[in-house]
């Protein structure tokens, strides 16, 4: 059967399977050798070559929910994101790069970059017009994320993959925040695709992943580099999110359509001045939004008034958790200018609009009315 004919739920549940021949168990048999045979053997298989077969097979599955030809899969978001990077650029070469970026991935190309004597332009903006003013000679690759993290801005996806098949530029995106459950930027014409496969892809916070999904071309590139930095998941690892996988689409619908109620909700609230959500139609991409999505995702960010507190409000939170990371079926909440852009300066975040009264919240599947109660009680305990 076609995987392009499998639905959603049937991909996450089936492709990428390892057949288990010996016993017919109904899941994937777990491969933890680090030593495979090499003589006769069509495939040579090493655990830093991507190739064992766990780490194989799950990435047909990446591969076929991104509608791509091939995927990797590497031991962080951050991995991914760097080994892509160093595959396409070299010294001399320049990238450009969106200005709402996550903290991170601002950080590598700040720091690193210069001893590869790799170039980089962050944009003014997220419009069209701010990548291709940015474009030069020796631009090699745009890179933009949309949703971004942590203030949801939304970046037309198609018109930077037009402008850089119109400019010999590569593209990739992080599709992190939307997962392949909400948007597929490979069908808009991008050309590469990468997760950390730590938030949605894994959606339970117990593992740390991440991935690349493209062309087969591209992915054979990336490896090569790949294989040289070691950036390789164990197979245990790997096991375990392809078991998270099988419930990825039910997951996701479900947070993606509390954070839609949540988002309506806090934009009522007395307390919140500012709500950030594609999928309220006050959000300036409201429109651009649902034209590229199939869903506006389960992560939002809102500010709470001057004189409430954000750090001492969540603190005051019961049920949701304060979380470094995201994307779990538990809701969680940050202070963005305390963790993933606490790398920048104070300059550089009130640049990008990142407050001291921001609060990013990952929407899980809880009951709204619960977690509606739980940030009743919180804004509460701080009057």
């Amino acid at each position: 059967m076609s995987k392009k004919k499998l639905g959603l739920n049937t991909v996450c549940t089936h492709v990428g399977e390892v057949k288990d021949e010996q016993f017919k168990g109904a899941v994937s048999p777990m491969y933890l050798s680090s030593s495979y045979e090499f003589l006769d053997v069509e495939v040579k298989r090493y655990p830093r070559y991507f190739n064992t077969p766990n780490q194989a097979y799950l990435a047909k599955k990446i591969a076929a929910l991104e509608h791509t030809e091939a995927a990797l899969i590497f031991g962080s978001g951050m991995a991914a994101i760097s080994t892509m990077f160093l595959a396409f650029l070299k010294q001399g070469d320049h990238i450009v790069v969106q200005n709402t970026l996550y903290g991170g991935t601002v950080n590598f190309i700040k720091e690193e970059f210069p001893k590869y004597g790799i170039e980089y332009t962050f944009t003014n903006g997220y419009k069209v017009k701010d990548f291709d003013q940015a474009i030069k000679p020796n631009t090699k690759l745009i890179h933009i994320e949309t949703p971004s993290n942590p203030l949801m801005t939304i970046t037309d996806i198609k018109a930077i993959a037009k402008l850089g098949k119109a400019r010999g530029v590569l593209t990739s995106i992080d599709n992190t925040f939307a997962s392949p459950v909400n948007q597929h930027p490979m069908d808009l014409g991008i050309d590469m695709v990468m997760h950390s496969a730590t938030k949605y892809l894994g959606g339970h916070s117990d593992i740390l992943a991440g991935v690349v999904a493209s062309s087969e071309a591209h992915i054979e590139r990336i490896w090569n580099v790949g294989k040289n930095l070691g950036g390789n998941l164990s197979d245990m690892t790997v096991w375990m999110l392809e078991r998270s996988m099988k419930t990825l689409g039910l997951r996701v619908k479900a947070q993606t359509k509390n954070a839609l109620k949540m988002a309506k909700w806090l934009l009522k609230h007395p307390k919140v001045a500012k709500v950030y959500y594609p999928g309220l139609k006050s959000h300036p991409e409201y429109q651009l939004a649902k034209s590229q999505m199939s869903g506006f995702g389960a992560m939002l960010s809102f500010e709470l008034v001057e004189g409430l507190d954000a750090y001492q409000f969540q603190k005051a939170l019961l049920l949701i958790k304060s979380s470094m990371s995201l994307a779990g079926v538990e809701s969680t909440v940050i202070s963005p200018h305390l963790t993933s852009h606490a790398l920048l300066t104070q300059e550089e975040r009130d640049a990008v609009g990142i407050s001291d009264q921001l609060i990013r919240f990952s929407v899980g599947i809880e009951d709204v009315k619960d977690l509606k109660a739980d940030i009743k009680q919180a804004i509460a305990a701080l009057q």
